[in-house]
């Protein structure tokens, strides 16, 4: 069976994975296969998780914020901000959404912070108006 090579790269960590007979991910079009021979392609994958199978027959998965796929001569990268990447899909889908609720506090937290920058950039103006201050 023919076979390519899949590098996973991220801001601090980088694997390469040999022998792979089919990905299996997802873009803004749906989902999509690839399979060794591939035609050369790029595209932007979805938030979530993605699969592969290798040689043997045993499934990976990965979990990643999005990125982007290139494929070339049976070589497909890609290139993420970071990645989970596991055999067993309950464990990864755990840490899926484990990483999802940490980010959605995350930019709560921004969102609450910018909201309160603008509310105090409102009163202040609003005093600079009442006191006459002219610019």
């Amino acid at each position: 069976m023919n076979t390519f090579t899949l590098h996973l790269q991220s801001a601090t960590q980088y694997s390469r994975v040999d022998e792979l007979t089919c990905f299996v991910g997802a873009d803004i079009s749906g989902s999509f296969g690839i399979l060794a021979g591939h035609a050369r392609m790029m595209t932007a994958l979805n938030y979530g998780l993605a699969r592969y199978r290798l040689q043997n027959g045993d499934w990976c998965y990965l979990a990643f914020p999005g990125g982007i796929l290139y494929c070339l001569d049976n070589q497909l990268y890609i290139s993420t901000r970071r990645y989970l990447s596991d055999t067993d899909y309950q464990r990864i889908s755990a840490g899926l959404l484990e990483q999802l609720l940490v980010e959605e506090t995350q930019l709560k937290r921004i969102k609450d912070s910018l909201r309160q920058l603008e509310q105090e950039m409102f009163r202040r103006l609003w005093q600079m108006g009442r006191s006459g201050v002219r610019r």
